[in-house]
């Protein structure tokens, strides 16, 4: 255990025991009051649960109630075997139409992605109500897993009008500079949000415990003229983003 490092996250032991407040609370105290004051960063790990119970002369089921909170509040994030760790939240905007590799590269972030899906075929019932298609007209899915600096941030299927992209092995990187390329990136686009339970497949995916609270995106996109071209669902973990927007009094 290095003592210095839990010394600086939280002080000196006897700090912790202020009168009428319990135990958990004040290790939870001091873990967000380290995070505040930059001791400890977004990404960091927090020391093993049984160095932080010896230090701070509690018992390890007070630390494990602390860090249990913090996990539900989406300040920390456990993955299994590798320990906790401090969230990494990525605030992205919601008034402006941006692609996930632009998103993340202006936040200097290596962009990787795991292909899991990319095929041609026909519509599903959905995907023809938001691109106003056909049960005839083809169609190609891009089913990915992206990752941010090596973390599992988003899961990502698109599913584009065949006549705008035929190849689905055309598309290596960002999907909307292949469009942009090809003179039809969209211009605007309407978004659905809700936040959902995920399930065991997408979980282990994005590395986190099955029935956690994920945001679920829906989005259709327009060209400049009004055809729909883009109709991308995606998975975001709930301890990752922050999604904002800027609002304004029409009145």
């Amino acid at each position: 255990m290095d003592k210095n490092r839990v010394n600086e996250l939280f002080g000196e032991a006897q700090a912790l025991r202020e009168k009428g407040i319990p135990l958990y609370m004040q290790v939870k105290k001091a873990i967000l009051a380290s995070i505040s004051a930059g001791r400890v960063l977004g990404g960091d790990t927090l020391p093993p649960e049984r160095d932080l119970a010896k230090y701070l002369d509690v018992s390890r089921v007070t630390v494990r109630r602390a860090i249990d909170e913090l996990v539900k509040e989406d300040v920390l994030t456990q993955r299994q075997g590798a320990g906790t760790f401090v969230s990494e939240r990525v605030e992205q905007p919601l008034n402006h139409l941006r692609s996930f590799t632009e998103v993340m590269k202006a936040r200097g972030k290596a962009i990787t992605s795991k292909w899991l899906d990319r095929s041609l075929g026909m519509p599903h019932e959905d995907e023809c109500k938001a691109l106003k298609l056909t049960a005839e007209q083809e169609v190609v899915r891009f089913y990915r897993l992206r990752y941010a600096d090596g973390k599992p941030m988003a899961l990502e299927l698109a599913t584009i009008p065949s006549n705008y992209i035929l190849n689905p092995f055309a598309m290596e990187g960002s999907l909307y500079d292949l469009l942009e390329q090809q003179g039809c990136r969209p211009v605007r686009a309407f978004q659905r949000l809700r936040a959902i339970s995920i399930d065991e497949q997408r979980a282990q995916l994005l590395d986190i415990p099955e029935l956690s609270a994920v945001l679920y995106i829906e989005r259709t996109a327009v060209t400049q003229d009004g055809t729909p071209i883009e109709f991308t669902r995606s998975w975001f973990p709930g301890d990752s983003y922050d999604f904002v927007a800027e609002i304004h009094n029409t009145v």
